[in-house]
């Protein structure tokens, strides 16, 4: 019996220090059953190699609770070990087997998973005592038995396997009991090693019999261990890769297409990458992609391995360039992990290109459900906006799609302004804006539909993509302005008629919470209609990003802000102003120079020093324009109470705009009723 301590020295102690700092205790069993298999793959490595004779036998790895003994034991026919095997791997924690192992044969062996050893001592995480029984593959080895409680302390002495490999014995602490479960170790090897390459065996396959679950003869096999990525993409067909998907996430609908990654240099990568169906109201949800070292699994947070924007994927991705054990940070800053990054990014663009220039009416039938992906990768990485560039679509609000180049060509002759500019007009809701698109298309212009929900911040991109083109909302703007060719035709109203319609129409649209009001006169058509609603453009912008940005909530907090356009062309509105003239000219023009006078009264006496009298006298005048303002607002008021026409043309822009709700809405219909008596 030899007994000692382990060795652990300045040097070796980090990687030590490492394996206990997992997040999660539960990440024992990928180590011990990776190296399992890993030792499984050597004695099939040497038996190719000529070096080992004997048979090999059935190459499987089992792992088996017996909640009695209070045991998880993890065991494996692999390459066994002797004392000095133990001695150099176990009791010496700096040495790696699979290190000296592909030093010796690295010309030649492959998929040799982990580092041997260091793994090893995840298990006292779990554990209050391991045990390794073990046989080396070696002719005339002995069986070796090895214990240790944790500490440093242990002893090792002769063993009592019989056959080649190793058995794992994991004394479970009271603390983990939960690893005594048998459906708890099944859900984590399914986790951890579901493709891993040899066959892992947990107990029995389940029949249901006799009203319950009952243990058949027959082993149940938890992992698949050649998944498809590890094949060649032309061993595969569509239904192998539509399988596939089903086995990663079952139940969910069929990806719109895939890409099978495969590289040998300047790294090792392969994988699968599934394009699922996202529409607008998406989540981003960074658990889709898993990412695998030489099918062990290692993180399904793959930020750093991958472009953020392609979290919206599902898939597999497996390197063994990349550790089984890393931290965030090392992802963001290995130089082969930024590689593999780019290189995806790459393929992937690649893929759509070629897509888009194989069967463009099969990729315009897809583009609906791509289309939130394609935009999420052109606004978060240059590199690949530059690629989207070639396969980008527009869809107009006739569901037709052209490219950037298509689209220009359409547009440019009708659709360029007096500066020189093309203005592409776009709307968010084809219903909601149907009036305003309608009155677009009437004119002979064309409306893109940008209703996703990235949509606000890619007008901007795209605004600086293309050249000499500005993005307008149809909404906006009346139909009139939004695409200037000349000088617009000012409204003819007097200052008394403008003062008063002012009031009027301001008076009526003070009735929606959390939204302001500009009224505007604008000499537009005679068919036009007699009040529309618009909305400032930047502004809108601004709230709209503010939604998305918290840094920007100062828009966000501002009220929606409307330009209530009064159409002085339209006879409605003339014979309302007619009207209003007749009835308040007379008592509203001189209150207006009354306000006038005042005005330039305590203009003048502001301007004639900070005195005590100069301050007097601009008191007085602003208390004329006061009071005068407050008899001629009081005089409008009075009048509007007999002049339901003008509440009722502004009601009707609202609710145009979905902005009439609850008490207005009734009075709204309230008062049509009775203008219809």
């Amino acid at each position: 019996m030899q007994n000692g301590t382990i060795g652990v020295t300045t040097e070796n102690i980090f990687p030590v220090i490492k394996k206990f700092l997992y997040s999660d205790h539960e990440i024992f069993l990928r180590e011990l059953v990776s190296n399992a298999v890993d030792a499984t793959q050597k004695i099939r490595a040497l038996s190719n190699f000529g070096e080992f004779k004997g048979e090999l036998g059935e190459l499987n790895v089992r792992v088996k609770v017996d909640k009695e003994a209070g045991t998880l034991t993890i065991s494996d026919n692999g390459i066994g070990m002797d004392a000095e095997d133990v001695d150099k791997y176990i009791n010496q924690i700096a040495f790696s087997g699979a290190e000296d192992f592909l030093n010796k044969y690295k010309d030649t062996a492959a998929n040799i998973i982990g580092h041997f050893g260091l793994g090893f001592y995840s298990a006292f995480m779990v554990a209050e005592k391991v045990v390794i029984e073990s046989l080396s593959y070696r002719d005339g080895a002995k069986a070796v038995r090895w214990e240790c409680d944790g500490s440093p302390a242990y002893s090792m002495g002769d063993g009592s396997r019989t056959t080649r490999g190793t058995d794992i014995i994991l004394y479970i602490d009271k603390d983990s009991s939960e690893f005594l479960e048998q459906e708890r170790i099944d859900m984590l090897l399914r986790k951890y090693c579901r493709f891993l390459p040899v066959p892992v065996i947990s107990g029995k396959e389940r029949e249901w019999k006799d009203g319950k679950w009952i243990d058949t003869d027959k082993d149940l096999i938890v992992n698949n261990t050649e998944p498809q990525w590890m094949k060649k993409p032309s061993e595969l067909t569509d239904s192998d890769y539509l399988n596939f998907y089903q086995e990663l996430y079952p139940g969910q609908e069929e990806p719109l297409f895939w890409i099978h990654l495969n590289v040998d240099y300047p790294f090792h990568l392969t994988g699968i990458l599934f394009f699922p169906k996202i529409k607008n109201n998406f989540d981003i949800n960074r658990n889709r992609i898993q990412l695998y070292c030489n099918q062990v699994f290692v993180t399904d947070s793959v930020e750093g391995v991958v472009p953020e924007f392609m979290q919206l994927m599902q898939g597999v991705i497996d390197s063994p360039d990349i550790p089984l054990n890393v931290s965030r940070s090392y992802l963001q800053s290995d130089t082969a992990v930024k590689k593999i990054s780019s290189y995806i990014t790459k393929k992937v663009a690649s893929r759509l290109d070629d897509m888009f220039k194989a069967d463009r009416p099969a990729f315009e039938k897809k583009w609906d459900d791509i289309r939130i992906f394609i935009v999420y990768g052109m606004l978060t990485d240059e590199k690949f906006c530059e690629s989207a560039m070639k396969f980008l679509l527009f869809k107009d609000t006739e569901g037709k799609y052209f490219s950037p180049e298509e689209y220009k060509t359409l547009v440019e002759a009708e659709q360029t302004n007096s500066e020189g500019k093309i203005v592409y007009l776009y709307a968010t809701d084809a219903t909601e804006q149907y009036n305003y698109i309608k009155a677009a298309n009437d004119k002979g212009y064309n409306v893109l539909l940008l209703d996703g929900q990235l949509d606000n911040h890619f007008v901007g991109l795209l605004e600086n993509k293309l050249k000499d083109t500005t993005l307008v909302r149809v909404d906006s703007d009346v139909v009139e302005n939004l695409i200037r060719k000349t000088d617009r035709k000012a409204a003819d109203l007097s200052a008394t008629d403008r003062a008063i319609l002012t009031r009027l129409f301001e008076q009526a649209s003070r009735k929606v919470e959390k939204a302001s009001f500009l009224v505007q006169f604008e000499a537009l058509s005679t068919n036009s209609n007699p009040v529309v609603l618009t909305q400032n453009e930047y502004m809108r912008r601004m709230k709209e990003m503010a939604a998305m940005q918290p840094g920007m909530n100062f828009y966000g907090d501002l009220p929606d802000s409307y330009n209530l356009v009064v159409n002085t062309e339209n006879d409605i509105v003339k014979g309302i102003c007619t009207r209003a003239d007749e009835a308040l000219k007379a008592e509203v023009e001189p209150l207006l120079a009354t306000i006038d006078k005042g005005n330039a009264d305590a203009e003048a006496a502001r301007k004639d020093g900070d005195n005590d009298e100069a301050k007097a006298k601009a008191a007085d005048a602003e208390k004329s324009v006061a009071d005068a303002r407050a008899k001629m607002d009081a005089a409008i008021d009075a009048y509007a109470s007999k002049e339901p026409k003008i509440s009722q043309l502004v009601d009707l822009a609202l609710l145009a705009n979905g902005l009439l709700k609850g008490e207005s809405l009734s009075a709204f219909i309230a008062r049509s009723l009775s203008l219809m008596k």
